[in-house]
Protein backbone atom coordinates (compact mmCIF):
# COMPACT_ATOMS: atom_id res chain seq x y z
CA UNK A 1 0.00 0.00 0.00
CA UNK A 2 1.39 3.19 -1.13
CA UNK A 3 0.91 5.80 2.00
CA UNK A 4 0.47 9.27 0.98
CA UNK A 5 0.91 12.49 3.33
CA UNK A 6 -2.63 12.22 4.59
CA UNK A 7 -2.43 8.70 5.28
CA UNK A 8 0.88 9.86 7.47
CA UNK A 9 -1.29 12.63 9.85
CA UNK A 10 -3.26 10.03 10.76
CA UNK A 11 -1.22 7.96 11.94
CA UNK A 12 0.87 10.23 13.59
CA UNK A 13 -2.88 11.31 15.39
CA UNK A 14 -3.58 7.46 16.34
CA UNK A 15 -0.58 7.41 17.39
CA UNK A 16 -0.64 9.95 20.09
CA UNK A 17 -4.65 8.99 20.95
CA UNK A 18 -5.54 6.00 19.16
CA UNK A 19 -9.19 6.14 21.03
CA UNK A 20 -9.83 9.76 19.12
CA UNK A 21 -13.21 9.69 17.50
CA UNK A 22 -12.51 9.92 13.71
CA UNK A 23 -14.82 12.90 13.27
CA UNK A 24 -12.26 14.67 15.66
CA UNK A 25 -9.28 13.47 13.84
CA UNK A 26 -10.83 14.30 10.31
CA UNK A 27 -11.35 17.96 12.42
CA UNK A 28 -7.76 18.03 12.39
CA UNK A 29 -6.74 17.43 8.99
CA UNK A 30 -9.86 18.73 7.26
CA UNK A 31 -11.48 15.70 6.45
CA UNK A 32 -15.19 14.03 7.28
CA UNK A 33 -14.96 11.46 9.62
CA UNK A 34 -16.26 8.96 7.38
CA UNK A 35 -12.99 9.43 4.75
CA UNK A 36 -10.98 9.42 7.85
CA UNK A 37 -12.73 6.17 8.79
CA UNK A 38 -12.12 4.43 5.46
CA UNK A 39 -8.67 5.63 5.41
CA UNK A 40 -7.87 3.61 8.76
CA UNK A 41 -9.85 0.52 7.67
CA UNK A 42 -7.86 0.44 4.44
CA UNK A 43 -4.36 0.87 6.97
CA UNK A 44 -5.75 -1.90 8.99
CA UNK A 45 -6.25 -4.72 6.03
CA UNK A 46 -3.22 -3.73 4.92
CA UNK A 47 -1.36 -4.46 7.63
CA UNK A 48 0.07 -0.98 8.55
CA UNK A 49 -2.14 -0.64 11.64
CA UNK A 50 -1.27 -3.96 13.48
CA UNK A 51 -3.11 -3.15 16.54
CA UNK A 52 -3.86 -0.74 18.55
CA UNK A 53 -2.06 -0.82 22.25
CA UNK A 54 -2.54 0.40 25.50
CA UNK A 55 0.17 2.07 27.63
CA UNK A 56 0.15 1.11 31.76
CA UNK A 57 1.97 2.38 34.34
CA UNK A 58 3.85 -1.09 35.79
CA UNK A 59 5.24 0.71 38.80
CA UNK A 60 1.25 1.24 39.84
CA UNK A 61 0.45 -2.70 38.91
CA UNK A 62 4.05 -3.51 40.97
CA UNK A 63 5.83 -4.89 38.18
CA UNK A 64 9.04 -2.98 39.25
CA UNK A 65 11.89 -4.61 37.24
CA UNK A 66 13.27 -4.41 34.24
CA UNK A 67 15.83 -6.04 32.99
CA UNK A 68 17.98 -6.22 29.31
CA UNK A 69 19.29 -9.54 28.65
CA UNK A 70 21.76 -10.74 26.30
CA UNK A 71 21.53 -14.62 25.56
CA UNK A 72 24.93 -16.71 24.45
CA UNK A 73 23.35 -19.88 23.31
CA UNK A 74 25.16 -23.26 23.99
CA UNK A 75 24.01 -24.83 20.30
CA UNK A 76 23.25 -23.52 16.87
CA UNK A 77 19.52 -25.09 17.42
CA UNK A 78 17.35 -22.30 19.09
CA UNK A 79 14.44 -23.51 18.54
CA UNK A 80 13.92 -24.59 22.37
CA UNK A 81 14.83 -21.72 23.69
CA UNK A 82 12.27 -20.00 20.74
CA UNK A 83 9.53 -21.65 22.06
CA UNK A 84 10.59 -21.07 25.95
CA UNK A 85 10.35 -17.39 25.48
CA UNK A 86 7.23 -17.03 23.21
CA UNK A 87 5.59 -19.04 26.36
CA UNK A 88 6.85 -16.44 29.17
CA UNK A 89 4.81 -13.58 30.12
CA UNK A 90 7.93 -11.63 31.39
CA UNK A 91 9.54 -11.56 27.98
CA UNK A 92 8.11 -8.52 26.33
CA UNK A 93 10.75 -8.03 22.93
CA UNK A 94 12.88 -10.66 21.78
CA UNK A 95 15.59 -9.76 18.91
CA UNK A 96 17.90 -11.78 17.48
CA UNK A 97 20.91 -9.74 17.15
CA UNK A 98 24.42 -9.96 15.70
CA UNK A 99 27.37 -8.62 17.58
CA UNK A 100 27.53 -9.29 21.22
CA UNK A 101 25.38 -12.31 22.14
CA UNK A 102 22.22 -13.95 19.83
CA UNK A 103 19.30 -12.18 21.61
CA UNK A 104 18.27 -9.67 23.17
CA UNK A 105 15.65 -9.85 25.53
CA UNK A 106 13.27 -7.17 27.45
CA UNK A 107 11.67 -9.35 30.74
CA UNK A 108 9.59 -7.10 33.50
CA UNK A 109 8.81 -8.95 36.61
CA UNK A 110 7.88 -8.28 40.01
CA UNK A 111 10.23 -9.64 42.48
CA UNK A 112 14.14 -10.15 42.50
CA UNK A 113 13.02 -13.75 43.09
CA UNK A 114 11.18 -14.11 39.50
CA UNK A 115 13.78 -12.82 37.75
CA UNK A 116 16.27 -14.97 39.80
CA UNK A 117 13.99 -18.16 38.82
CA UNK A 118 13.67 -17.03 35.08
CA UNK A 119 17.41 -16.49 34.57
CA UNK A 120 18.44 -20.01 35.93
CA UNK A 121 15.92 -21.06 33.33
CA UNK A 122 17.86 -19.41 30.35
CA UNK A 123 21.01 -21.59 31.71
CA UNK A 124 19.62 -24.57 30.38
CA UNK A 125 19.53 -22.60 26.81
CA UNK A 126 23.05 -20.88 27.18
CA UNK A 127 24.90 -17.73 29.36
CA UNK A 128 23.55 -14.66 29.52
CA UNK A 129 24.80 -11.28 30.65
CA UNK A 130 21.56 -8.97 33.01
CA UNK A 131 21.48 -5.55 33.09
CA UNK A 132 18.89 -3.64 35.19
CA UNK A 133 17.02 -0.66 33.64
CA UNK A 134 17.32 2.13 36.89
CA UNK A 135 15.42 4.19 35.02
CA UNK A 136 12.89 4.39 31.51
CA UNK A 137 13.66 7.80 30.13
CA UNK A 138 12.06 7.41 27.33
CA UNK A 139 10.03 5.31 24.82
CA UNK A 140 9.95 5.88 21.31
CA UNK A 141 7.04 6.18 18.83
CA UNK A 142 7.86 4.94 15.44
CA UNK A 143 6.02 7.46 13.76
CA UNK A 144 7.47 10.97 15.69
CA UNK A 145 10.78 9.65 15.77
CA UNK A 146 13.29 11.43 13.59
Amino acid sequence: MELDNIDFQILRLLSKNSRIQWKDLGEQIHMTGQAVGNRIKKLEESGVIKAYSLIVDEMKLGLTFTAFVIIYMKTANHDSFIRFINDRNEVVEAHRVSGEGCYLLKIKVDSQEQLNLLLNRFLDHGNYTLNLSIQEIKLQNPLTAT
